[in-house]
This record gives C-alpha cells, sequence and structure tokens, in this order.
C-alpha cells in the first residue's frame, strides 16, 4: 500500500510539474482572452484556435498550426476534409490557405496591437497538430 501511495504521490507530481512548464503565463492567458474578444466572428469561428503560448519581455510567442516544416496543407486537410489539398490550384484549396493566413494576420494584428508587446512570434502548436493525428518531425517549427 505504502508502495502504492508513493507511485501515486510521485505520478501527481510529475503531472503538476508538466502542468508548470506548459502552463501559460497570466500575460499568455490575458492577451489569449483579447483575441477571443476582439476577434472578427470568421476568427472566433474558426477551427484553429490561435492563442499566446507565452510572453518573454515584449515579445509575445503565439501558437500556430503550420511552418515550413508542417505545411498548412496538412492542417487544411483536418479543419476541411472536403477540400483537395493535393492540388494547389483547386480554388477551395487556395480559398482555405487565404482565409488561415487572414485569420493568423488578425490575430497576430490583434496581439501586436497590446500594450507592452512590440513583437509577435510563431510558436509551431505541436499539441494541437499531434492531436489532429498530424505528425510533427522532431525539431520542427518556429
Amino acid at each position: 500500500m505504502k508502495k502504492f501511495a508513493w507511485i501515486a504521490a510521485v505520478i501527481v507530481a510529475l503531472v503538476a510539474l508538466d502542468w508548470f512548464i506548459r502552463a501559460p503565463d497570466s500575460r499568455a492567458r490575458d492577451l489569449t482572452r483579447v483575441i477571443a474578444e476582439q476577434g472578427s466572428a470568421e476568427l472566433k469561428a474558426y477551427p484553429y484556435q490561435f492563442r499566446v503560448l507565452k510572453v518573454e519581455g515584449d515579445v509575445a510567442f503565439v501558437g500556430t498550426p503550420r511552418s515550413p516544416d508542417v505545411p498548412a496543407a496538412r492542417m487544411i486537410a483536418v479543419i476541411h476534409p472536403q477540400v483537395n489539398t493535393k492540388d494547389a490550384n483547386d480554388p477551395a484549396f487556395v480559398a482555405a490557405q487565404k482565409e488561415l493566413a487572414a485569420i493568423q494576420g488578425e490575430a497576430q494584428q490583434i496581439v501586436a496591437r497590446q500594450p507592452g508587446i512590440k513583437s509577435v512570434r510563431w510558436k509551431l502548436d505541436r499539441d494541437w497538430l499531434t492531436s489532429h493525428g498530424i505528425d510533427v518531425p522532431d525539431g520542427a517549427g518556429p
């Protein structure tokens, strides 16, 4: 019984440590709330919810589902399964890419306008991608 209690305590401590390491700071949570409050209807309804992962000094790191290592086509295939992402000239695919760029740009502008923020950097949202079945190469992402 003591061994079980010790193992349970270690697991709880590891979960707490993981949460502490990953938990966004209060400034990041505030900026994420601002995105949700000030975003357009399109931003609010978009299947990927942009959020601030952390703030370091005057730099906000915002999650993104795309990078040179994880092309937007993979993410678009998940959120718009009806779109032919294998044909770069497919009008629906082109429209989905433009929509993603516009929504991401809007989230960036909202964060960049906030007091104390001088720049926005993108950080690949590995958790979202892997939870949606998208393989992320080791070392991938901004």
